[in-house]
């Protein structure tokens, strides 16, 4: 039997259980990033989440931007990555002899994906040589790296949660996932913090939904 052009066009653009068949299209390693997870490496029920389709906009990458406890962000990377630096003239990271910040901590803010990125690993160096571990939102410190959920991880998912609210594509997308186990692109580090799993985050977030 030979099925209509239309019918047959349907059924290739969709992988079994009626997702995008284009979530699991395979992308040659040579064109893979060092950093990166290629789209064909997830197994039967799982996705990644890609930034090289619309699952990219689950990324803290994203330009996503969202208004938190009043504050606007570009992106939850800028927002996490904002963290790192100091809040103004008072906080003892500027007092630090020898230490210079490429950025404001505004700047930060109103970064995406590998420029927020880059800023927060040369805050992270900075953070090495004062040898600290902490960072700060609205003047409370918190550890940076805690092995538990705690108020670094709290405020981070009431981040997520203020990009999904703010940006009805983000929430349309992360249904659409279904039930699909959610998989990081990128390449992670082994026993890194509970909200470093973002995805996790999101299928937690997904399962409020509903």
């Amino acid at each position: 039997m030979i099925l209509p052009a239309v019918v047959l066009a349907a059924f290739l653009a969709h992988a079994p259980g009626g997702y995008p068949a284009h979530w699991w299209k395979r992308v040659p390693e040579e064109q893979k990033a060092s950093w990166e997870i290629l789209p064909q490496s997830a197994k039967p029920g799982e996705v990644i989440l890609s930034k090289r389709n619309e699952l990219g906009i689950l990324s803290n990458f994203a330009a996503t931007p969202f208004t938190f406890r009043g504050e606007r962000y570009a992106s939850v990377e800028g927002f996490w990555q904002m963290m790192l630096y100091p809040e103004g003239p008072a906080d003892e990271r500027v007092k630090k002899p020898g230490i210079v910040w490429p950025h404001t901590r505004d700047e930060v803010a109103r970064m995406t994906a590998f420029d927020a990125k880059d800023a927060g690993t040369l805050a992270e160096e900075n953070m090495r040589k004062m040898g600290i571990d902490w960072v700060t939102f609205e003047g409370k410190r918190m550890p940076y790296r805690s092995a538990t959920k705690g108020e670094h991880y709290r405020v981070i998912v009431e981040a997520m949660h203020a990009k999904l609210q703010q940006n009805p594509k983000v929430r349309e997308i992360l249904l659409a996932t279904g039930t699909l186990i959610l998989r990081p692109d990128h390449i992670t580090e082994p026993g890194e913090p509970p909200e470093w799993r973002c995805n996790e985050v999101w299928m937690d977030i997904r399962r409020e939904l509903r």
